[in-house]
């Protein structure tokens, strides 16, 4: 069923055309007030199942409140008006939300310009944070910028002493003209090496120039699933054979461990029985790992490794990291950004999680941007000992998914990707100001 992105200024004005009190729908609909007050203004997303249970308690039609104009148009105009408020409106006026497909239906043009326009905003600003994040981390970029200065600092004094002093040897000026073509060429080497990996970071979508970036393209390219794995392939190293996007044998080291562990997991958890699970007993973790007595670790990973769309179970996020909180996986969820370099966030549950060792964590959170999302996420770590006399090991993992409506008006913990890129200016667990800021 197609929502338009104003399904819930249809709920409201049918609602109100009914002389409904919006207590009395909630209460019908299963929901609380609060959040059919936010669903009415359009500041949460309402699922197929929820318009089914409220144009039941309406007695209307659910096409009637789901059917409107292309709900990618609307949501692109949603976001312009996010980041119209967030601005400050300054001399004008605060567009009216709630008129937008009034706006739409006279002037089709404009909105579809304004929408085209707000995604390549969001495009563009997505590419900065990424740069901004690579050049704060990057080593290659540090080194490549203080040779680069080193070179400029060199040639300057070098330049300066010619300059300045008007009786100087012949054999001392020859040597200073020495030093200014050495590091000419220095500089000249350095720059070129700066503007071509900085060439290589404009197709940063590819990001093949790590081993874990290289990693993670291929699984992407796979959709982060392997049926030869669940059909009993035992050939995991001919898996990876010839594969283009894992260019470097340390690409094709993650990969082979990571294959490994799929079919260890999928061995724990046959494809059959998790699809049953999530059928009788939903996408919770808990349950799951209870029901078929293995580590909740091993669910949290099962679950993110499954078919796109089966049973139901919306795209997952996933990630892991090891006890110095270095992240190791990363498989991100839509709308929950995670950092490609650098630290994430320290408000996630998965360090909590780090920090209490076999102690599963579940918490809502809202993800910070100018239209906040909402997850649900699963945590724990596990401990690995390797022998005596020698450090125990920990591995903290945590699965990530929407949030269902009925949590959907819960307090939430605010969180983000990384303090470079987060806009909480007020966060506890800032550690670096932000180069992007909300208001």
């Amino acid at each position: 069923m197609a929502k338009s992105a104003l399904t819930g200024t249809r709920i409201r004005e049918r609602r109100t055309s009914l002389g409904m009190k919006q207590a009395d729908l909630a209460r019908s609909a299963g929901i609380s007030a609060a959040y059919l007050n936010l669903i009415e203004h359009n500041r949460r997303r309402v699922s197929d199942a929820l318009v089914e249970r409220i144009s039941r308690a309406m007695g209307v039609d659910p096409v009637a409140l789901s059917e409107g104009a292309d709900s990618a148009l609307f949501d692109g105009l949603r976001e312009a008006v996010a980041g119209f408020e967030a601005e400050g409106a300054g001399p004008f006026s605060a567009p009216d939300l709630e008129r937008i497909e009034e706006f739409v239906g006279r002037f089709p043009g404009w909105a579809g310009l304004l929408a085209r326009s707000q995604a390549r905003v969001t495009r563009l600003e997505r590419l900065l944070e990424g740069y901004a994040e690579r050049m704060a981390q990057d080593p290659f970029l540090a080194t490549s910028l203080h040779e680069v200065l080193s070179a400029v600092t060199g040639l300057r004094s070098s330049a300066a002493i010619l300059v300045e002093t008007e009786d100087i040897e012949p054999e001392w000026q020859a040597r200073f003209l020495a030093t200014i073509q050495t590091e000419s060429l220095r500089l000249s080497g350095a720059a070129e090496a700066l503007v071509g990996y900085l060439d290589e970071m404009e197709d940063s979508e590819t990001g093949l120039s790590s081993p874990q970036e290289q990693f993670e393209a291929w699984l992407e390219a796979r959709d982060w699933h392997f049926p030869e794995i669940e059909a009993g392939e035992r050939n995991l190293a001919g898996l990876i054979a010839g594969v283009p996007e894992l260019a470097s044998s340390a690409a094709r080291t993650l990969a082979l461990a990571h294959l490994e562990r799929v079919a260890s997991d999928a061995r724990a958890l046959p494809l059959d029985l998790i699809t049953r699970d999530l059928a009788e007993l939903g996408a919770d973790p808990g349950a799951i790992a209870q029901a078929r007595a293995v580590p909740i670790n091993v669910v949290l990973r099962r679950l993110a490794s499954l078919p796109a769309g089966l049973a139901g179970l919306a795209p997952p996020g996933l990630v892991i990291c090891d006890g110095s909180g270095t992240l190791t996986f990363r498989r991100s969820a839509p709308g929950f950004a995670l950092p490609r370099f650098g630290a994430a966030c320290p408000l996630w549950p998965l360090y909590e999680a780090l920090a209490q060792p076999m102690h599963p964590i579940r918490t809502l959170v809202d993800v910070a941007g100018r239209v906040p999302q909402r997850f649900v996420t699963y945590a724990i770590c596990e401990t690995r000992a390797v022998g005596f006399d020698a450090p125990t090991l920990r591995e903290a993992t945590m699965l990530i998914l929407p949030a269902p409506d009925e949590v959907a008006s819960l307090p939430a913990r605010a969180i983000g990707a990384s303090c470079r890129i987060c806009p909480l200016a007020q966060c506890p667990g800032r550690r670096e100001p932000s180069i992007v800021a909300l208001g």
